[in-house]
């Protein structure tokens, strides 16, 4: 007999709920727009050696992310109370675009990175711009005039180059390309089975030399061991002259690289590298601008062009600090001037690292993408691309 009411076997047949994973590859999915919604959801946490972890980061809805192999994201993290901007580069390859990948390594003090490792899990949010950046093998979506490739990489600086050859592998290019890693041991190799995978599996056009500068305590390293030299380049890539040549890594490994290359006379219109350190930069762009250009003939600039400038006053409230700025200068610079610290990266509009409040006052800003314009509307501000209109209070 049939009871009234609910029909028994209808009672007995679980509710079957859409597998988040398979919408992802379901239809045709918008693109990732992080003007309108920049949370990101972390789907997975790799750990890749003792002190650097992957996370793999989706949207909440089901998007596609389009990015060329290179760029990087600014994550906007609250830490203690404050807001936080820092720059990764994303790891993982344009060619799987139902996720985002970062890979970050700990760094001893690091306020970021140890509050990654230790506070973020599987199913937390993180608030992310981009993609944003110029450091990649293709331009525009058109891989660059280059029939063979050197990558060189220290550390965690492998990231970008990982997503250049991630893709290259991906799409099938057979393209001839040497893949140089510096790492301190053989257990801090990051993504070390993966570049072997990937030699086996494109034999005669892809080539992966790690180099170790010790061996690790169980197992002895039998590879290429010390720093990268000329006599490697000449070792691994004797025709590294022909080749287009992508660098990344510690200010120290550029820095060192470079004048490597420079001393061999290698063409350095072939060089490409990214600033693992953003600070460094940062803090190396006043100093290169100060060789080139003294501070009388920037004030003489104007004079001859005949454009009115007016100095105006940039109080910091938090810092409780005020500085003179001159409306012909953009608002960081004249901070550092004057002895202010304030946090930045790209010192270009790009990261978001500097981004400020402005209390009260407006400026004339000229970003490159670092900044959302509901944050704009908001009062917010890039002071490495905003020159004063009027007097300032900054949050700061």
């Amino acid at each position: 007999m049939k009871l009234s009411g609910t029909d028994p076997m209808d009672a007995a047949t679980p509710t079957v709920l859409p597998d988040p994973a398979a919408l992802r590859l379901t239809g045709a999915l918008p693109e990732w727009n992080p003007e309108g919604d920049d949370t990101l959801v972390v789907l997975a946490i790799r750990e890749e050696t003792a002190d650097v972890k992957t996370f793999v980061l989706a949207q909440k809805d089901p998007c596609v992310f389009r990015y060329q192999p290179g760029q990087f994201l600014t994550l906007d993290l609250d830490i203690g109370g404050e807001s936080v901007n820092r720059c990764y580069t994303i790891a993982s390859a344009p060619t799987r675009p139902h996720t985002l990948a970062i890979t970050v390594k700990r760094v001893p003090g690091g306020p970021v990175s140890n509050h990654l490792h230790d506070h973020v899990t599987v199913g937390s949010t993180l608030r992310a711009i981009g993609p944003m950046g110029e450091f990649s093998c293709f331009t525009q979506g058109t891989p660059t005039p280059a029939s063979k490739y050197l990558f060189l990489s220290g550390g965690s600086g492998i990231t970008p180059l990982m997503s250049m050859a991630r893709t290259f592998h991906d799409l099938g290019a057979l393209r001839d390309t040497v893949f140089v890693h510096a790492a301190r041991s053989p257990a801090d190799i990051i993504f070390r089975e993966e570049l072997e995978l990937m030699a086996r599996n494109q034999p005669g056009t892809f080539r992966f030399a790690p180099i170790c500068e010790a061996d690790n305590p169980r197992a002895p390293w039998h590879g290429l061991r010390g720093r990268i030299s000329l006599g490697v380049l000449e070792h691994v890539a004797p025709d590294y002259r022909e080749r287009e040549i992508f660098v990344c890594g510690p200010a120290p490994f550029m820095k060192a690289v470079r004048e490597m290359l420079k001393g061999a006379g290698f063409d350095m219109a072939r060089h490409h590298e990214e600033s693992f350190d953003f600070a460094e930069l940062a803090r190396a762009e006043p100093e290169l601008a100060a060789e080139v250009v003294s501070a009388e003939l920037l004030q003489a600039i104007p004079e001859a062009l005949e454009v009115p400038v007016t100095t105006y006053t940039i109080e910091f409230a938090k810092l409780k600090r005020s500085i003179e700025c001159r409306s012909d200068m953009f608002v960081l610079d004249a901070a550092r001037r004057a002895g202010v610290r304030l946090p930045s990266s790209c010192s270009k509009g790009l990261c978001g690292t500097c981004k400020s409040k402005l209390v009260s006052g407006t400026v004339d800003m000229k970003h490159g993408g670092g900044i959302r314009q509901r944050e704009i509307d908001a009062g917010m501000a890039l002071l490495c691309c905003s020159k004063p209109t009027s007097d300032l209070i900054v949050d700061r």
